[in-house]
């Protein structure tokens, strides 16, 4: 692990590990998952698996200020860690946050704070979401999508978003299933 990555892993750990053991054990397979993107990522291997480390890490207890998890850990990442841009906008924008924050009436923050478009490596991280299971095990994109629907139920504004977003889910971890092939 280079030094970005290193950092995160450490964030993350300290503010999971003990709270949230389960989305511990998530983040811990996303970061697996992101080391493993490395072959066809290059010199961004660092900032994508950074991105792995952090992307839940607004679901800490001591760090939940809105309930939404992408803007809240994005925030601390930006206004304590004085973190990279790239990588708080990863955060913020990770397996479409977007299409979320305007169900809980927080597209505005978002956009205003984090842009309207979704940086590079979005496609890699949501590979890597949407391919680990709450417990850390690889598993293929539609299991997952339905875990979370099953886990928030029909009607609940997480699994509206999901809906909503799957199609573009689904797409972005099959074209990055691709690159993997092609790469050999």
């Amino acid at each position: 692990m280079s030094s970005m990555a290193t950092w995160a892993r450490e964030v993350a750990r300290q503010h999971l590990e003990s709270a949230l053991p389960r989305r511990w054990a998530h983040t811990q397979g996303v970061a697996r998952q992101a080391r493993r993107l490395a072959p066809i990522l290059g010199d961004r291997a660092d900032l994508l698996e950074a991105a792995a480390w952090l992307h839940d890490v607004g679901y800490a207890p001591d760090l939940a200020v809105t309930g939404f998890h992408p803007l809240d850990g994005a925030r601390y990442l930006r206004d304590v860690h004085k973190a990279d841009d790239h990588l708080c906008r990863l955060v913020a924008h990770h397996s479409c946050a977007l299409v979320e924050a305007r169900e809980r009436g927080l597209a505005d923050d978002l956009v205003g704070e984090f842009g309207g478009e979704p940086p590079e490596l979005t496609e890699a991280l949501i590979y890597c979401d949407m391919t680990t299971s709450p417990d850390g095990v690889e598993l293929p994109v539609e299991e997952r999508l339905s875990e979370i629907l099953s886990r928030y139920g029909d009607g609940h504004l997480v699994a509206r978003s999901i809906t909503t977003s799957s199609p573009v889910l689904i797409g972005a971890v099959h074209r990055v299933q691709e690159a993997l092939m092609k790469r050999g």
